[in-house]
């Protein structure tokens, strides 16, 4: 089973004469087109996917931008699915990662709230609606874990929206909710916001502006924690999964990539330390750094960018033009790897790149048990979606009437690899896990058990010493008797070998005295 990331675009028609726009799949290696969704013109941030998950296939949404109609699409179908009819035209959309909510803003700065799906569950019941900004709103994000929703607006103002009880509650419903934070130090027209990951509120956000800046966030506390100023307005941001860095790119076409961490020190310290932190004093100017530097981090594509993206293995840099053509760059060495120019003609409204549905149209299933596609369909069930409320309706509120599709249960039950009794598994565990009402008596009962078998054991061990230390001095004795014996049979040989000696001597001695006798004898006579 081999996975393969692609990359999910929308596109819309830059000319009446266009046509309409479509949301195609791309393989991310060779540009390649994998589907084709048709009859959809999405503007910037009017698309949101929900991935395959939980047994059920994935689905997309985009809102029409000339219309207020919101088209539904499948994966496992390359035609439209359904229409649902909007209270009125939505300038942006979200949904959060499981896709139990959906989100909508509009250009009087009003938010709708729905519940796309409970579980397995379709709803589509309005939660909420009110007015959250006083002007357009141009960007909905979800923070990862789905607990919280951020709206950045026209007014300059960022609102996040706590997801709790009292938002989705009935009782409260013509209560105006209230904004968890407001991040208000920007200066013009929010563009675009970015999430780190973590559980809400513990994670941080960016946020970018036509005011040249881009501005990180503490969720846990609302605080501002950095601001970075760029030579141009920011349009668009693509932060790393390991929050390491993050690109902001501009309209004109450049592209600035700002490292989160520097060495300290000199240039031979591996030391790492994170950048800014010092609150709203802290502003890091891109146009402070030298050329050299400021060249390295900088690419420049040379059209007008909509929005960007960082692939899955955070190794490449998807960049999509408002000419169509969709940029791949590795990060790198900012090198242009390939252009897709699939889409010509067109804006790309929307990036994002995902791994490969298991449940793709005209593609086979990653499913280890679908041996053909019509298997895979039939193991992968198409998600339902419901027609959103175009107003809120306490009657449905209190019924919360949903439709839910079943999956079809297998006739044959599977087999089991081996048979376990319920008696032989209680069994088996009281003899692991004695029961409470013996607590006291059976550890008693072990405890004494243990103490016999250690005494048993010291004493088994003290009768071994005693054998080792008995074969050790016999072993001693041994070999001091045999040195004794070496040490006295040397000492007679050399006495016996002295004695001779000294006979020698004495009769050397003995045959001079004769001579010498016999000498003075012979001298006398004459």
């Amino acid at each position: 089973m081999q996975l393969q990331e692609v990359i999910l675009c929308a596109t819309q028609p830059t000319s009446s004469t266009a046509g309409p726009g479509t949301i195609a799949l791309h393989d991310i290696q060779t540009g390649s087109t994998l589907a084709s969704f048709k009859q959809t013109s999405a503007a910037l941030r009017s698309t949101a996917i929900v991935n395959t998950r939980d047994g059920q296939g994935g689905f997309m949404l985009a809102t029409q931008a000339d219309k207020s109609i919101m088209h539904v699409y499948h994966f496992q179908k390359d035609q439209l699915a359904l229409k649902i009819i909007l209270p009125e035209k939505l300038t942006c959309v979200a949904v959060d990662s499981r896709g139990a909510y959906c989100a909508g803003g509009t250009s009087q700065g009003r938010l709708y709230l729905w519940e796309a799906r409970a579980l397995h569950v379709a709803s589509g019941v309005m939660y909420n609606a009110w007015d959250a900004h006083y002007r357009q709103v141009n960007v909905l994000r979800f923070t990862h874990d789905g607990a919280a929703l951020l709206s950045g607006s026209e007014d300059s103002g960022v609102s996040l929206w706590a997801l709790s009880s009292r938002m989705l509650d009935d009782t409260v419903q013509n209560d105006l909710p209230t904004p968890y934070f407001t991040l208000s130090d920007h200066t013009l027209p929010i563009t675009d916001i970015a999430c780190g990951v973590g559980h809400f509120p513990k994670c941080r956000v960016l946020t970018s502006s036509l005011d040249h800046t881009v501005k990180a966030w503490d969720l846990s506390t609302g605080a501002l924690l950095t601001t970075f100023q760029f030579p141009r307005p920011i349009s668009c941001l693509a932060w790393d999964a390991t929050e390491r860095l993050f690109f902001a790119a501009s309209a004109d076409g450049s592209i600035h990539q700002v490292n989160l961490f520097r060495t300290r020190g000199d240039k031979m310290s591996r030391i790492l330390e994170a950048v800014g932190g010092g609150g709203s004093t802290d502003v890091l100017r891109m146009t402070d750094e030298d050329h050299e530097a400021a060249k390295r981090r900088l690419i420049n594509v040379e059209q007008p960018i909509t929005t960007i993206t960082i692939s899955q293995s955070s190794s490449l840099l998807i960049v999509g033009t408002a000419a169509g053509l969709i940029h791949s760059y590795d990060i790198a060495s900012h090198q242009l790897l390939r252009s897709i120019s699939t889409h010509k003609g067109f804006s790309i409204t929307h990036l994002t790149t995902m791994l490969k549905p298991p449940d793709l149209v005209g593609h086979v299933s990653l499913s280890l048990g679908a041996s053909s596609p019509t298997d895979s369909r039939e193991s992968m069930p198409v998600r339902p979606v419901a027609i959103f409320q175009r107003v809120r309706d306490p009657k449905s509120r209190a019924a919360h009437e949903v439709t839910m599709m079943l999956t079809p249960s297998s006739a044959k039950a599977p087999e089991a690899f081996f048979s376990y009794d319920t008696e032989e598994m209680l069994r088996d565990y009281s003899v692991f896990v004695p029961s409470p009402d013996s607590g006291s008596q059976a550890s008693g009962l072990s405890l004494q058990s243990r103490v016999v078998e250690l005494e048993s054991e010291v004493q088994k061990l003290r009768d071994q010493l005693a054998k080792a230390k008995g074969i050790n001095d016999a072993m001693w004795e041994t070999v001091v008797r045999k040195v004794i014996i070496d040490s006295t049979g040397k000492r007679k040989v050399t006495g016996d070998s002295a004695m001779d000696v000294d006979e020698n001597g004495l009769m050397n001695g003995g045959n001079e005295s004769v001579h010498g006798s016999e000498g003075r004898k012979a001298m006398t006579t004459k």
